[in-house]
């Protein structure tokens, strides 16, 4: 019996209404304006949280504007109440650079008035539901505006509609939404028992040392989800898998990805070859040295498991059946 996830990704958390027929309801959207919350979003992609990291600090919307700006996002409604994201104005001093060998999580933050700003890859495991989902999402958004300036058809400058979810080309009125691109993400483990005994991990030569991971692949055109979990890893390590299982998906905003997640088996004893250049390591780890890991909060010597916002931690905690907790 394949294992499962246990609970849901920590950035598929969710628990507003994205209320989509609202996006063009310009009277409402004020209505919703008048008594809504924002966030707001610097463009490195923090905000404001609380100091033991589980939820965000959001405003109230009229404190900083009479009307929704024109970059205002609807992120949802809850209990009557609308919730917004705007692109963050405020000066911040910033903490300390991470290497050039980090996985590009760029560093906290403090505004003026003490405020603490993290991003999502650092802060999203730790959020309460409600802050996950509204957080994810208005990184994903603003994330695509970034990259959606001009149109793709004439190269026109865009402009936000539809409440944040849609550019309209100022030059020949075509509109665009928000694109998402599928990647797969997969637990290899070997044939003994329904699960293995041992999951094959692996690190890329930028990460820091002893990080490794799960392997994952962006989707190919015309191209399966399953076809690109054999592709993958057979290009990444050289091996073939079967049995391949969908165990769950996750939002992953850095740009626009979404990671589906699966789990397959390979022969233990297949001679591994990494990549050149993509994949530095690749070994198979025991089930005892994965539980080992987690249960020290995801690292021991010679090993650092991905951070709890992955869904890759979770995919180990549920095949080691040990709490995805930090």
């Amino acid at each position: 019996m394949t294992f499962t996830l246990g609970d849901i990704p920590p950035l598929s958390r969710s628990t507003v209404d994205r209320s989509e027929h609202l996006r063009a309801d310009t009277e409402r959207l004020a209505d919703l304006w008048s008594t809504g919350r924002v966030i707001v979003v610097d463009r490195k992609g923090r905000t404001p949280v609380r100091p033991d990291g589980s939820a965000l600090v959001d405003r109230p919307a009229t404190d900083l504007a009479a009307t929704p700006p024109d970059q205002a996002v609807l992120l949802g409604e809850k209990d009557g109440a609308g919730w917004f994201a705007i692109p963050a104005t405020e000066e911040l001093s910033e903490g300390t650079r991470p290497p050039p060998n980090s996985w590009a999580v760029w560093p906290g933050a403090s505004s003026s008035t003490g405020e603490q700003w993290h991003d999502l890859r650092s802060i999203g495991g730790l959020l309460d539901d409600t802050s996950a989902g509204l957080f994810t999402t208005a990184v994903a958004l603003f994330n695509w505006h970034a990259r959606a300036r001009y149109c793709a058809k004439c190269g026109a400058p865009t402009q936000f509609a539809s409440a944040g979810w849609a550019t309209r080309c100022t030059g020949c009125n075509r509109e665009e939404y928000p694109r998402t691109d599928p990647a797969v993400i997969c637990l290899v483990h070997d044939e003994t028992g329904p699960n293995g005994e041992h999951v094959l991990l692996a690190r890329q030569p930028i990460w820091p040392p002893d990080r490794y991971s799960v392997l994952a692949g962006f989707v190919e055109a015309g191209e399966s989800l399953e076809a690109c979990v054999e592709r993958e890893i057979r290009e990444e390590v050289g091996i073939d898998v079967h049995d391949i299982h969908y165990l769950g998906s996750q939002p992953w905003p850095f740009p626009r990805s979404i990671m589906i997640a699966f789990t397959a088996a390979a022969d233990h004893s297949a001679p591994l070859k990494p990549a050149d250049g993509e994949i530095e390591d690749a070994r198979w780890l025991p089930r005892a040295g994965i539980i080992a890991a987690l249960e020290a909060g995801g690292e021991i010597e010679g090993l650092i498991l991905p951070g709890l916002t992955s869904i890759a931690r979770q995919m180990l905690a549920g095949w080691a059946g040990v709490s995805n907790s930090g």
